[in-house]
């Protein structure tokens, strides 16, 4: 898998297949609660040699060809955060302790930009540059940041 790809959807098939309107398509795609499921799977499907977790609690979403380990993400309007899952919502709180468990569990993230929705832009990172990020002051107080806050950080993902 590239460390940076394209994803593109056909929103007016999706509609037509769920019988439902675009707009509505448009809503649940740009949900990162609600597309994720999606993409890990389509990711899953078009990388030869991928593989889906075997359920939701595993602790990462996918295993590539050499068993590594890799969580992917949405960013959303509100931004990507690289913490466990546990750490995120109501009532939850973000411990750096589990975030650095987090990065040393899995190779690394796939970012998935729903904003842009039926075109997705998606970008693999290794857990090594989101560590150096940490170490830096780059991201957030919690390991979350803004959209605008990833892309000016896009520079340091590698091409290709």
């Amino acid at each position: 898998m590239k460390s940076r790809f394209t994803l593109i959807w056909d929103e007016a098939l999706l509609a037509l297949a769920f019988r439902v309107t675009v707009e509505d398509v448009r809503e649940y795609m740009t949900d990162g609660r609600r597309v994720s499921f999606i993409i890990e799977r389509r990711l899953a499907w078009e990388n030869k040699g991928w593989a889906l977790a075997p359920s939701e609690g595993a602790g990462y979403d996918l295993r590539d060809p050499e068993g590594g380990l890799w969580e992917v993400r949405s960013i959303g309007r509100g931004g990507v955060y690289f913490t466990p899952s546990n750490q995120v919502g109501s009532g939850r709180s973000y411990e750096e302790e589990g975030f650095l468990a987090k990065l040393g569990l899995v190779k690394g993230f796939i970012l998935a930009d729903i904003t842009e929705f039926p075109v997705v832009e998606c970008y693999r990172l290794e857990s090594s540059l989101v560590r150096r990020w940490h170490r830096e002051g780059k991201l957030g107080p919690s390991a979350r940041i803004s959209r605008a806050a990833f892309q000016a950080l896009q520079k340091d993902i590698p091409r290709g």
